[in-house]
């Protein structure tokens, strides 16, 4: 089952999630899986990075980094999808790139 979510920029929030360094570092992660996650042989990414896989990156609690993932998904900038027991998240590219022109046309 595939969810895509679509959502209205709330700047603010955005601006709450991106003050973390973590949080960033977790985007960068989402943008550049290959780099950061050890995979098996031929696996892909088109779901999105595990949540497991994530905490083992971010090196903090299931609990922090379940925060941290909450905070990002709430502004927007990333989305779940479930698989049995499994959540995969990826980044909200289209939001992302929205948030840039906001910055680039109003700051």
């Amino acid at each position: 089952m595939s969810v895509i979510e679509h959502h209205t920029m709330d700047i603010d929030l955005i601006f709450k999630a991106l003050s973390n360094p973590l949080r960033r570092q977790v985007l960068q992660w989402l943008k550049h899986p290959k780099q950061y996650v050890l995979t098996e042989e031929g696996q892909d990414f088109s779901r999105g990075i595990c949540a497991g896989h994530i905490e083992r990156l971010g090196n903090v609690s299931q609990s922090t980094m379940s925060n941290h993932l909450s905070v990002l998904q709430q502004a927007g900038l990333v989305s779940v999808q479930k698989h049995g027991q499994w959540c995969y998240f990826s980044r909200n590219d289209e939001l992302i790139q929205q948030y840039i022109q906001h910055i680039q046309q109003t700051l």
